[in-house]
């Protein structure tokens, strides 16, 4: 089958608006999918960074009343994305983030804000737009995943529905005195409709009510089946299994590529290797650290959180330094992390370098100058960051969870002697197993053939969107439901 049309309802969409990895999945793969055959368009909010890129927009739909006021669905592009977006100014006209209120707290109609976003994305499902009619709805995390009920309850049929997990910590319960303001029949207030806990579960009801759900990586696929990473909805996932798939993310391999990356100063390949150092010198000098092109350089680029792992770090961190390793960190977050990473950098500046904040320059810069990269995570759906590593040639130090067991070959013995390795895993995440995994870091850049053997395996990994675009498109075909 050739033509495929699907629509993928995202609370958030890189490049033009993004607080993490479901950003860069919807941004991407409209582009990785086109060669597949599938044609993507994106159902976003209008808030004013969407609205203000939109070009060539023209009116494809209207309500009079969408959760508290008109709105229009403006059909349009911006940054390469055909889009749909909603022209609601009552719910996303606010400036900052598309979540939180400038205090830091959520928006108080997150429930209405969200769910408005879904009934569009179920109704453009129906048909609501002649010009695009897709055969499949992808619904992205909580934000999005009421659109699977709007589907499951409507009268008429409807197109397959996958909703995708970014991250089960996000789940998007409120009260039930929502349930009213939603339009769905009372039959929707069920344990197999959208009720949880007392109140209405908007991505329980995407997991119960979809056809697929998909998660970013195998790993995390079957850790969400757990207690320990299921967060209350292991029972139900298990129930689901069978229609449930971990595809793991990809990159942009023309974006990130230390071959022709225009932010380093020096470009470097596989075939190049040697050339690498110079970023090395370059990060040192400009994180204020001492060009010592010897001394082994960790970096991080991270939000600085318990769930990230960096925590564990700040405790490890006196022992890199009397081994006489150096990090350069670029991140931010917690409050306390900060200031420790802060602490550290005042007291040693010639071996500890932080940058509070995100500066995508430096972020390239730390990827293709450290000799490894750290991502120490509790708990991880997928992660990037260890991509964009093995990439430009640094191995990365990872805990074995999620994404991060799926993407990085352990350097164990076994693994070296074949020459597949690709950077250090450890388990669990805690500081002493932490620790020996840094160790064992240090251990090998006094080893040189091992640690250019683990920068080659990692520049020559395939981290792109080709094998995943090919995985979703199976799936998009696999449920198609026949014409009426």
């Amino acid at each position: 089958m050739s033509g495929l049309k699907v629509l993928s309802v995202a609370s958030e969409v890189f490049p033009l608006i993004k607080t993490g990895g479901l950003a860069d999945v919807a941004g991407a793969l409209p582009a990785a999918l086109a060669r597949e055959d599938v044609e993507i368009r994106t159902l976003v909010p209008g808030y004013p960074a969407v609205m203000a890129k939109l070009v060539d927009a023209q009116q494809a739909h209207a309500y009079d009343d969408l959760f508290g006021g008109p709105a229009r669905v403006l059909g349009g592009k911006a940054a390469g994305l055909d889009l749909f977006a909603i022209d609601a100014p009552h719910l996303y006209d606010r400036p900052g983030s598309p979540y939180l209120r400038p205090n830091g707290l959520d928006w108080p109609d997150n429930a209405q804000r969200f769910a408005a976003l879904a009934r569009v994305g179920a109704d453009i499902g129906l048909g609501a737009i002649d010009a695009f009619r897709p055969q499949v709805v992808q619904a992205h995390d909580w934000q999005a995943a009421l659109t699977a009920a709007y589907l499951n309850y409507a009268d008429r049929s409807r197109p397959g529905v996958v909703t995708t997990i970014h991250n089960m910590a996000f789940q998007g319960h409120f009260p039930m005195s929502i349930f009213p303001e939603l339009g769905l029949p009372p039959q929707a207030i069920s344990i197999d409709g959208i009720e949880y806990f007392g109140g209405v579960g908007y991505l329980k009801a995407g997991l119960r009510l979809s056809d697929r759900i998909t998660t970013v990586s195998p790993t995390y696929a079957r850790e969400i089946m757990t207690p320990e990473f299921g967060m209350a909805l292991d029972g139900l996932l298990r129930t689901r299994a069978a229609v449930v798939q971990g595809i793991v993310n990809g990159i942009d391999d023309t974006v990130w590529n230390p071959a022709t990356d225009v932010t380093l100063p020096q470009n470097y390949s596989a075939l190049r290797i040697d050339m690498r150092v110079r970023n090395k010198i370059a990060l040192q000098t400009q994180m204020g650290l001492a060009p010592e092109v010897d001394r082994p350089l960790l970096g991080v680029v991270s939000r600085l959180s318990d769930q990230k792992g960096l925590d564990l770090l700040l405790q490890a961190l006196p022992g890199i330094i009397a081994r006489g390793g150096q990090l350069a960190l670029l991140g931010s977050g917690d409050p306390l992390l900060e200031g420790g990473f802060t602490a550290a950098a005042t007291s040693r500046p010639d071996s500890v370098g932080c940058v509070l904040g995100y500066d995508e320059k430096l972020a390239h810069l730390i990827q293709a100058g450290a000799d490894f990269i750290v991502v120490p995570s509790r708990f991880e759906p997928c992660g990037l960051t260890q991509l964009c590593a093995l990439r430009y040639g640094a191995p990365p130090i990872v805990a074995r969870v999620g994404g991060l067991a799926d993407t990085v070959i352990d350097a164990n013995e076994a693994a070296t002697a074949a020459g597949v390795a690709t950077g250090v895993q450890f388990y669990p995440a805690a500081v002493e197993s932490l620790t020996y995994a840094l160790n064992r870091a240090l251990d090998i850049t006094r080893d040189p053939a091992v640690l250019r053997r683990l920068r080659l395996n990692g520049m020559r990994s395939d981290v792109s969107w080709r094998g995943p675009a090919k995985r979703y498109a199976a799936l998009y075909r696999d449920i198609i439901r026949p014409a009426e």
